[in-house]
């Protein structure tokens, strides 16, 4: 018999075919070295009996709507999570808690409504984060990506995001590109500080004619650029409602201080005259006697 023929070949053989074929691998899903693919599978649910040395986890393109936190806290060497096009919404706070070695996420195409500090604060060593295509996300608070120091790319085109505030983005020292295309931004007096980062920032953003605003009815389909002329010449030049009602309170306040002071100056003049007055009387008296 050949040396490929010996029974320890024949073995080996049986065996990497055996891996090959997924040995402990997810229910309708491939595996490879360190990687778990489901992709289009139609899984319900999180798939259960992946590897816990598992690097690189795809489920997109099924009807996944929870993500078990337990279970994703298992898979502490995982680095890439693709969950793209499942089911995916409402809370995901504390859902990545034990992940800190995640540098890839995609939450794309799914059902979010909020960020909150909560959702991605453990993800430590996230490099990219991809929330887009999500059009029920209308709030990420100010302060959601604190901890995501070292973020580079950062998408969440076509949401239904209104407003940003500048210190989300701002404060990411490493962030290099950020998405923000086809949103219902609310170009306002508020908004203008953003606008301005974004007109000096050194960060990318893809799909630049395609950021525009939404509202107001003025302002529709006008690129940020142009938006952040009219807002400057708008906002820092011009008064509005509650400027006016301002500047009456302080007149008010001024009329009402001044009316005062010559009131009490004239007090003060009636009460010294008055005083003058009896003691030039008192002197007069004196002088007869």
């Amino acid at each position: 018999m050949s040396p490929s023929g010996s029974p320890w070949s024949l073995s080996l053989v049986f065996l990497l075919g055996m891996a090959s074929q997924g040995i402990n691998c997810p229910s309708r899903c491939s595996c490879q070295y360190l990687e778990v693919n489901c992709t289009g599978q139609q899984l319900q649910e999180f798939p259960v009996d992946i590897p816990l040395d598992t690097r690189q986890l795809i489920l997109a393109a099924n009807n996944i709507s929870y993500l078990p936190a337990v279970e994703l806290c298992f898979l502490a060497d995982l680095v890439y999570l693709d969950c793209r096009k499942n089911l995916l919404g409402d809370d995901l706070d504390f859902t990545f808690i034990g992940m800190a070695k995640l540098v890839y996420l995609d939450l794309s195409f799914n059902n979010l409504t909020q960020v909150t500090f909560s959702t991605f604060s453990h993800l430590l060593s996230l490099v990219v984060l991809k929330i887009s295509d999500n059009p029920n996300l209308v709030a990420i608070e100010k302060d959601a990506f604190a901890n995501n120091t070292w973020l580079r790319h950062l998408d969440v085109s076509r949401t239904g995001l209104t407003f940003l505030d500048t210190s989300t983005v701002r404060d990411l020292p490493n962030l290099r590109l950020l998405g923000l295309s086809d949103n219902l931004w609310h170009c306002n007096c508020s908004f203008l500080d953003f606008i301005t980062w974004m007109m000096e920032s050194d960060v990318h953003f893809p799909d630049a004619d395609n950021i525009t605003c939404y509202t107001p009815a003025g302002l529709r389909a006008l690129r940020i650029p142009a938006a952040e002329a009219q807002l400057h010449s708008s906002c820092l030049t011009q008064l509005h409602e509650q400027d006016y009602v301002f500047l009456c309170l302080v007149g008010f306040c001024i009329f009402l201080a001044g009316t005062m002071a010559a009131w009490l100056a004239g007090v003060c003049a009636v009460i010294y005259e008055a005083h003058a007055s009896k003691g030039e009387e008192e002197e007069e008296e004196e002088d007869t006697a």
